[in-house]
């Protein structure tokens, strides 16, 4: 063996159940050549061999975001970020300083809007129409299933009144037929969005190379990419032509309802697309929306009286879809928040006939569901995709959040079950959604064991019984994750033959406080053997 790097560690968590102490690993060819001790390692060096000896840190399988969205996210961060507002009156004064900075007549845009702002009011155009002055407006809801639009942007887009859609979206409108401002699902967005002024492509791969450095140097190694929007093919070629891939990416393009076989054949064709380090391996459905805009799918109405349609509007289509690309071994992943709408998923892949090709099968997010359910999870060997963070950014102990408030305190009660799937044998990948919430992964990692904010310990947690151990939310992001995308045999685990993949991290994720950990530094990863990024420290 002639390794080309060697990595040394004190801590080495190689998840694959070695029981013998491992502090270093020799990786050869993209792969791990070898795992021992440092006095191994001595006999593995050859005079081209690099060396890195990461000294008191803790070296893991690297870490593997289950569900992001980074072209996509692209677009649904233009603009001012709202995330920070508490407050309509805070958000008032953001407005007017994007106002400002977009100039006469320019489009004011922003992201991250908290409903709760709104108190018991709805959400109305009316809040806006008078801070941005005649201006065309878009501003994204927190939940990215939604968006209010100010009544210029309205006008420039002809919205005037209901429209009809060939999946569960919305014109909000008033009891006279007048848009709200308030727009429900992907396809009433598209109305106003459509209108607003594009990015140069150039200028989206340079924000889109910029934002995938900082998942690097956040631990990530790889991230399971939940859509394959417009410009995504170009994107990933072009910054992997440019060497600026620090990361592997897993995309899943969208299959939507409207759509029938010559669709889902295109679709199909596209997983032969690929590169080096970004790939088409999936199929993302959706069958709801969200539980904060009323477009969950429940088995009872929320108490605002909605969220009992399905996302397809007639759902059978849906599971007919599954069937398609199942019945080709193409994995699928479905997002589905409400109990109703969990249940139909799992009702469409138990379904399937048993001579199927094997794949692999997900749900994600998977917000509030009863135990039945679980057990079903369990039964058909489907992966649970969740994001601990939806949960404590969002939700509150106290249920006096919008989330909690539509779906009143039983199913409340039932919110982000990890630990039940966890501990009824489900694989649990772990993810942030990004743009929806942070994509940094050891706050998330934090907040899977403490049920609440990291950093906030006066906040009480929110159904502390469905807490993580710090190893399952490591494995979530490492073993788990590689599960979720059937790569098992090739990654996940520090063992020999497998990816080279690692995040080497400042402080023992299976030993520190969650608060600690929260706030320590990543101090390197490496993708294939290249390291992406080191810390000066460390070197």
């Amino acid at each position: 063996m002639t390794p080309d790097l060697i990595l040394l560690a004190d801590t080495v968590h190689t998840l694959d159940g070695t029981p013998e102490p491992v502090q270093a690993v020799a990786v050869k060819d993209g792969l791990i050549a070898a795992v021992g001790s440092r006095t191994d390692a001595t006999g593995w060096r050859t005079a081209g061999t690099q060396v890195l000896d990461l000294g008191a840190a803790a070296l893991t399988p690297g870490l593997v975001d289950g569900h992001i969205h980074p072209v996509l996210g692209l677009d649904m961060t233009v603009g001012r970020d709202f995330s920070g507002a508490r407050t309509l009156a805070e958000v008032r004064e953001l407005l007017r300083a994007e106002t400002a900075a977009a100039g006469p007549g320019g489009w004011v845009r922003g992201f991250g809007l908290d409903p709760n702002v709104f108190g018991a009011s709805p959400v109305h155009r009316k809040a806006v129409d008078d801070v941005v002055a005649g201006r065309p407006a878009l501003l994204r809801l927190f939940d990215g299933h939604s968006a209010l639009a100010s009544d210029r942007a309205l006008a420039l887009a002809g919205v005037t009144g209901r429209r009809k859609f060939e999946q569960a979206a919305e014109v909000v409108c008033d009891e006279n037929g007048v848009p709200t401002g308030l727009l429900l699902e992907a396809a009433a967005i598209d109305l106003v969005e459509r209108h607003a002024p594009t990015e140069p492509f150039e200028a989206r791969k340079s924000r889109l190379a910029a934002l995938l450095r900082s998942f690097a140097r956040s631990g990530l190694t790889g991230g399971h990419v939940m859509d394959l929007g417009t410009g995504s093919l170009e994107l990933y070629r072009a910054l992997e032509d440019d060497g600026e891939l620090p990361l592997r990416l897993r995309c899943a393009p969208w299959c939507m309802p409207g759509s029938g076989e010559p669709e889902w054949a295109e679709l199909a064709m596209m997983l032969q697309q690929g590169g080096r380090r970004w790939s088409v391996d999936a199929i993302k459905l959706f069958v709801d929306g969200t539980v904060d805009n009323g477009t969950a799918w429940l088995f009872q109405p929320d108490t605002h009286g909605q969220s009992t349609d399905p996302f397809w509007p007639r759902p059978q289509e849906y599971a007919e879809a599954v069937r398609y690309f199942a019945g080709r071994g193409i994995p699928t992943a479905t997002h589905a928040i409400g109990d109703a709408g969990v249940a139909h998923v799992l009702d469409a892949l138990e379904s399937l006939s048993s001579s199927v090709p094997s794949a692999v099968h997900r749900v994600e997010h998977i917000e509030s569901i009863p135990d039945n359910l679980i057990k079903r999870f369990a039964q058909l060997d489907v992966v649970a995709s969740m994001q601990p963070t939806h949960c404590t950014h969002y939700s509150r102990a106290d249920h006096s959040d919008n989330w909690s408030l539509r779906l009143g305190r039983e199913r409340a009660d039932r919110a982000w079950r990890c630990q039940d799937l966890r501990r009824a044998g489900v694989t649990l990948a772990l993810g942030s959604d990004w743009p929806i919430a942070p994509f940094e992964p050891l706050p998330i990692m934090a907040d899977a064991q403490l049920r609440r904010r990291a950093g906030q310990p006066a906040e009480a947690p929110i159904g502390p019984g469905q807490a993580l151990t710090a190893l399952q939310a490591l494995e979530g992001y490492t073993s788990h994750a590689a599960r979720a995308a059937g790569l098992s045999h090739s990654t996940g685990s520090i063992t020999v033959g497998k990816r080279a993949d690692f995040t080497a991290f400042e402080l023992d994720p299976l030993t520190a406080d969650p608060d600690e950990l929260a706030e320590s530094s990543i101090l390197g990863t490496v993708v294939g053997g290249d390291i992406q990024f080191m810390l000066d420290r460390v070197q």
